[in-house]
């Protein structure tokens, strides 16, 4: 009886998904099955359209890392060892998987992997992968700082609301256009917060009240989005590239220990500071003084605000609560109206009392304490 094999195919970028790239690898492995009797099952024929091959969180491949460890094939065919990953590390690991299920892989251009020589093949594959990709990685990041300093539009995310995107052709360059019925809601966002002191979440009630649909044409607008709007230097003819970049995450949240601290998200992004940017200039729809008077709104709103807890307080490690012993320590949570700064660190509120912190007795909670 001719063995069961599975196929997996992958892309990573749009363009190749445009290419048909990955139609032209599953033909050609299809082939190369029934050229060495392989009997592929439709349902075992696994593609990652638009997936990168430096990570293991792609749903093609873990359909068939299920199939494999159910014993439902014997063989997996694959193209290239960069397929299946673009990390050496990651093919050892799949590699190894596989073969402890009892399960061969094939690859249609380079090594089985079954003789140490080609073991060794497999391995410098795997490792000029990795290279490859941090190579394209760091052309890529040049290359669009080096169009963002020239003006290109074409490198930012896309275009934000009150715009729509143009794109590149032979006789002109991509560029924004303004819509007007946006840019007449953009305006009005910054004159409702700079010159009426609208709050955000007042501003988005009246648009949602209005009717004003959003650029999704949903008929409820989000504070974010309008937060958004007020931060977006484009508003004022300068739009601005590389405005984030990836850090490590720092935040260690219950459920990311709940997990041991593993997550496969395990980058974040943050602001860079603001000489770091590189602006390109776009169609300007707010004025000058009034985009930096909202930009100071903004700043004094943030410094005000209950939720920003990072500047200590005058009694900030000095109260203890005298029934548990916990410290006391200033929150944004808001219990009663009395109660809107100060809480007691997981042991219930605290509650002012003319600029000073007193406890209020904890609700029983079971355990000491």
């Amino acid at each position: 009886m001719n063995p069961l094999a599975a196929i997996y195919a992958r892309v990573s970028s749009d363009r190749q998904k445009e290419e048909k790239t990955i139609g032209s690898q599953t033909t050609a492995l299809k082939e190369y099955a029934q050229a060495h009797h392989y009997v592929v099952p439709q349902e075992c024929v696994f593609e990652d359209e638009g997936y990168s091959g430096a990570t293991l969180a792609r749903p093609g491949l873990e359909r068939l890392r299920d199939v494999v460890n159910e014993g439902q094939v014997e063989v997996v065919l694959v193209h290239s060892p960069d397929r299946l990953s673009r990390r050496y590390a990651y093919q050892v690991l799949l590699l190894e998987e596989f073969s402890r299920k009892g399960v061969a892989v094939a690859f249609l251009k380079g090594a089985a992997g079954e003789t140490p020589e080609e073991q060794l093949l497999v391995q410098f594959q795997g490792m000029i992968a990795e290279y490859e990709r941090a190579q394209i990685a760091e052309r890529t990041r040049r290359g669009k700082r080096h169009r963002a300093k020239a003006g290109c539009v074409n490198v930012l995310s896309g275009a934000p609301y009150g715009y729509r995107y143009i794109k590149k052709t032979d006789t002109s360059d991509s560029c924004y256009a303004v819509i007007e019925d946006e840019a007449a809601v953009v305006r009005q966002i910054y004159q409702w917060h700079a010159q009426e002191g609208l709050s955000i979440g007042e501003i988005a009630r009246r648009l949602t009240t209005q009717g004003v649909p959003t650029r999704k044409n949903k008929p409820r607008w989000e504070r974010s989005v309008v937060w958004a709007i007020l931060r977006n230097p484009a508003y004022v003819g300068r739009a601005a590239f590389g405005k984030t970049e990836r850090a490590e995450r720092k935040r260690v949240t219950r459920p990311l220990r709940q997990k041991s601290g593993f997550s496969r998200r395990c980058s974040a992004n943050r602001e860079r500071p603001r000489e770091q940017w590189i602006e390109i200039a776009v169609p300007a729809l707010v004025d000058e003084p009034l985009f930096v008077r909202a930009q100071e709104r903004l700043a004094e709103n943030k410094r005000r605000s209950r939720k920003n807890t990072k500047d200590p307080t005058l009694l900030q490690g000095l109260l203890v609560c005298g029934q548990c012993g916990y410290g006391l320590y200033r929150t944004s949570t808001r219990t009663t109206a009395a109660s809107k700064i100060l809480s007691v660190f997981g042991r219930g509120p605290m509650a002012p009392l003319h600029g000073y912190a007193v406890p209020v007795p904890p609700r029983p909670r079971g355990g000491s304490g």
